[in-house]
């Protein structure tokens, strides 16, 4: 236990402050309680996937600035298809269009040889004009099922329903790529790009490998935001730059090759706990905003910081 302790100790912190950060609430508000988790739990849903897509882009040694974009996307995909179409196969579409859109990210960064920052920055357009394009206008409408699924009440003595669906997607999808060819591939080449293609690791593979996973979180990500809001929203939301900052936060080394995805996902629930106590404490909007962006960049500065210490050592 002690080993476990010391391995994951990062990560093992923040969950410490995460049960810290749940207590203060309770002492703000007595009467938070289950459903304040749950309420928690399904606000920050969509904010978990994109920070795990994230999360396995900088892991490989790179960013990808298209990740609100891609959620949006899906998001009135999802709203516009089940109108027309009921069930699993509208959900099996939106998955497709995530997996396509990281394709074509992965894909034009290896083929093109220009940083990934620039791809994604233009992708970040693209993908918001397809939204718009897809849906001018907030509309549609999720299917109630969909909206049940992260809604609904509580399993296993207050555990969320919406904190049980974002753990099983992750581990479906990331613990039997981690453990993998592909998974020591991706880290591999996050550590040192030259060294693995030297030893072998297929780079420009991998690459589009993780950006395609990054587009299979996005889709995640629009689908529960789709069911969050019950419509489809065109315009991408606050995740970009909050993804990043929650990908620090959780350990993900910016210049690639080590970190986790639990970390990240921790520290995204973090992030919006300290949303949920600015609000309690009354605090202006506004200077709430002014506080986020401020934790998210020192904590984005602090992590480039770091990483360049770590390239001069």
């Amino acid at each position: 236990m002690s080993g476990f302790v010391r391995k994951n100790a990062w990560v093992v912190g923040l969950a410490v402050l995460l049960a810290l950060l749940l207590g203060l609430t309770k002492l703000i508000q007595p009467s938070f309680g289950a459903s304040g988790i749950e309420s928690i739990a399904r606000a920050a849903l969509p904010f978990a996937f994109a920070t795990a897509g994230m999360a396995v882009v900088v892991i490989v040694g790179g960013i990808d600035l298209s990740v609100a974009s891609m959620m949006a996307v899906c998001a009135v995909t999802t709203a516009v298809l089940m109108e027309r179409i009921a069930g699993v196969p509208a959900v099996m579409i939106v998955l497709v269009v995530g997996l396509v859109m990281g394709l074509i990210n992965g894909t034009l960064i290896v083929l093109t040889r220009v940083p990934d920052i620039v791809v994604t920055l233009a992708m970040l357009f693209v993908w918001e004009g397809t939204a718009l394009l897809i849906l001018e206008t907030p509309g549609g409408r999720t299917a109630d099922w969909l909206r049940g699924i992260i809604r609904g009440g509580l399993l296993f003595d207050g555990l969320p329903k919406a904190l049980l669906l974002m753990a099983f997607c992750v581990a479906a999808i990331w613990m039997p790529i981690r453990r993998t060819k592909l998974g020591l591939s991706i880290y591999a080449t996050g550590s040192d790009e030259r060294a693995a293609f030297r030893s072998g690791v297929a780079v420009g593979q991998t690459k589009i490998a993780a950006y395609v996973i990054c587009g299979l979180f996005c889709a995640l990500g629009g689908l529960s935001l789709a069911a969050l809001t019950g419509i489809g929203e065109p315009v991408p939301g606050p995740y970009l730059l909050a993804s990043v900052a929650a990908v620090v936060l959780g350990g993900v080394v910016l210049g690639g090759g080590k970190g986790g995805l639990i970390g990240p996902i921790i520290a995204g629930f973090i992030l919006r706990i300290i949303r949920t106590i600015l609000t309690l404490l009354a605090v202006d909007p506004n200077v709430t905003t002014i506080i986020e962006g401020t934790i998210m960049v020192g904590v984005v500065m602090l992590g480039t910081a770091a990483t360049m210490r770590g390239r001069r050592i």
